[in-house]
């Protein structure tokens, strides 16, 4: 199996963060994140946020679901059922009052639509939120910095290390797929159809995050699901020749992956999803376990790929 990996060439563009983006960013995050100051000489206006405790009752019985404390809502902006936020209108803090609503008869619940209840609450405070000026006051607040150009510095400084990473992974992935072309390689045809299937599933799990269906897809990009299928070959053939040539080199490199390198990995997937390993170690199979080393192994591939190969800046 014919593959070329090392002294691979190619262009490695560095995208250089201007003063422009770190302005652009800086308006993004100052329209993100509202000023949020208490209330305490009126009592609530429409468009405020109060805090408060509630506890629901039906036919004077407390139902499951309908209680929390310090809860947060925005009167006015219809988060709750009907009639509920207008009730909390001109109250103070401190202050107690019954809440008396109806649900819906389309109602999520079943045991409660369409019926009359009571919520119980108590308002604790009485917040506003406005924009904030870009001023030291917003560098001190928001960015956790003494002054507006020590923020605009420091948030240049990670989108410069946040746009070098995202180009150094390009780089290396760009490289593989290099070396991979070199191979004579010719995929098995359940493999291909396994591949293609898996690349649908993958694509309808990223759809479903953004609330769309691969129906919805196909819908808004003019095709049938069988010409998607079709088209997900290429696709799924460059995957398949991908971990071929990763799978080669390992074996040409005597690539393995240490005790260490595979609890590193496992302690990022950790972060990155906020559990501890504790927590993990259910989800821990064997299955797991290999993927988790054929990511420490094509990260090694890569590595070992860029490394030696011969780049020409820009």
């Amino acid at each position: 199996m014919a593959l070329t990996y090392r002294g691979l060439t190619a262009e490695f563009n560095r995208h250089i963060v201007t003063d422009s983006e770190v302005d652009q960013h800086l308006h993004r995050l100052q329209q993100q994140t509202p000023r949020i100051t208490e209330v305490t000489d009126r009592p609530t206006e429409n468009g405020d946020e109060v805090v408060l405790d509630y506890a629901g009752f039906v036919d004077g019985v407390q139902f499951p679901g309908g209680t929390a404390e310090m809860q947060t809502l925005t009167l006015g902006s219809g988060q709750f059922i009907p009639g509920f936020e207008e009730q909390l209108l001109d109250k103070v803090p401190g202050e107690e009052v019954t809440v008396k609503v109806t649900f819906p008869e389309q109602y999520r619940v079943e045991d409660l639509a369409g019926k009359a209840a009571e919520f119980k609450c108590k308002i604790h405070q009485i917040r506003i939120k406005t924009t904030y000026e870009l001023n030291d006051e917003f560098a001190k607040e928001v960015g956790e910095c003494d002054t507006l150009e020590e923020m605009k510095a420091k948030l240049k400084e990670n989108l410069q290390a946040y746009s070098d990473e995202r180009g150094e992974m390009d780089l290396q992935d760009r490289l593989l797929q290099q070396a991979a072309a070199t191979m004579d390689f010719t995929p098995d045809p359940n493999e291909l159809e396994d591949a293609v299937e898996q690349h649908l599933r993958n694509m309808e799990a990223q759809l479903s995050q953004k609330g769309l269906s691969l129906d919805m897809y196909c819908s808004f990009m003019g095709i049938t699901r069988e010409q998607l299928h079709e088209e997900s070959y290429p696709a799924a053939e460059a995957n398949l020749r991908r971990i071929a040539a990763v799978e080669e080199i390992v074996k040409l490199e005597n690539l393995s992956a240490s005790e260490q390198e595979m609890g590193e990995a496992i302690a990022l997937i950790c972060r990155r999803n906020n559990m501890t390993v504790e927590q993990f170690k259910p989800y821990y199979n064997a299955e797991f376990e290999a993927a988790v080393r054929r990511t420490v192994l094509t990260t090694k591939v890569m590595q070992l790929i860029r490394e030696t190969a011969v780049l020409t800046e820009k």
